[in-house]
């Protein structure tokens, strides 16, 4: 077995800068600001500070399929926090959200702001304030949120676990590899099982529950995550790849996946989203082209 059989945990834990890996510079044991920076405010109702992970494509998505809805009120300006310089702990999001992680939303549409924090509070926050994407029908409704808190619960192992381990640590080890990796199959089991006999995930309509966990389950099954899908066999998981593909064809996702985004082509990342003609002028390919 690879990694550091012999290692013994002190009585005591003390931070190590320099174990952190690829994410020293963002993880550390406190919390609070360590800087003072105020976010910016745009001209629209609802102001995002995100980043284009699976978390950050969530709350875009929403806002994308709401506007495509016909919902003026969802319109919003996306502003980018780039995690790797901190941006998170700056005073101003920590206002916005205390536990310094993407995404955050505040809500201007009224006489106070609202802030609201956590990816599936935001979901389940617009969906109830435009009336879309959550059944009110109560046994529909708890079916849609048994699956939104499914997702909430399941990827931490898929990111934290899984993803880390297989993909960022900086030592292969092989008994967390697979020990994650078990729990991710399981997972996509689930959904294979779940969509096998349901259109998606919370019956035959398209919810929160999907929005939510489709950035991370159905990015793993179509290749764009961790390039663990060789590695996880996803070809195995017949119900979730067509699930994958069926959200993946809707205009409004694919616009919410480029929003906050800095990997990919060119053309397929806007880093910060403040007008609907954005995804036609001032995408990366467009932005260089320009120069």
């Amino acid at each position: 077995m690879s990694g550091s059989p012999d290692y013994t945990p002190p009585k005591v834990w003390t931070w190590n800068k320099a174990n952190g890996g690829q994410f020293a510079s963002i993880n550390r044991p406190i919390s609070g600001p360590t800087h003072d920076k105020e976010l910016p405010v745009g001209r629209h109702p609802l102001q995002l500070y995100s980043l284009g992970t699976p978390n950050g494509q969530k709350v875009t998505i929403m806002l994308e399929e709401l506007l495509a809805l016909g919902h003026s009120g969802a319109e919003y300006d996306a502003w980018l926090i780039k995690i790797g310089d901190g941006d998170q702990f700056g005073s101003g999001f920590v206002a916005v959200n205390p536990n310094s992680k993407i995404p955050a939303l505040m809500d201007r549409s009224g006489p106070k702001p609202i802030r609201v924090f956590e990816s599936g509070a935001i979901l389940t926050y617009l969906a109830e304030k435009f009336g879309a994407f959550l059944p009110t029908e109560p046994a529909a409704r708890a079916e849609c949120l048994s699956w939104l808190f499914w997702q909430m619960g399941s990827a931490p192992y898929l990111g934290g676990g899984f993803g880390h381990f297989y993909a960022y640590a900086p030592t292969k080890i092989e008994y967390a590899i697979d020990r994650f990796a078990m729990e991710v199959k399981r997972q996509l089991d689930v959904l294979d099982r779940r969509l096998a006999e349901s259109e998606y995930l919370a019956g035959s309509d398209y919810t929160i529950a999907d929005i939510a966990v489709w950035p991370w389950y159905g990015g793993l099954v179509k290749g764009w995550t961790y390039g663990a899908a060789e590695f996880l066999q996803v070809e195995d998981y017949t119900n979730v790849l067509r699930w994958a593909d069926t959200i993946h064809s809707r205009p409004a996702v694919q616009r919410g996946r480029m929003v906050n985004r800095l990997s990919g082509e060119p053309s397929s990342q806007l880093h910060e989203r403040h007008d609907a003609s954005d995804f036609d002028t001032r995408t990366q390919d467009k932005l260089a082209a320009a120069e």
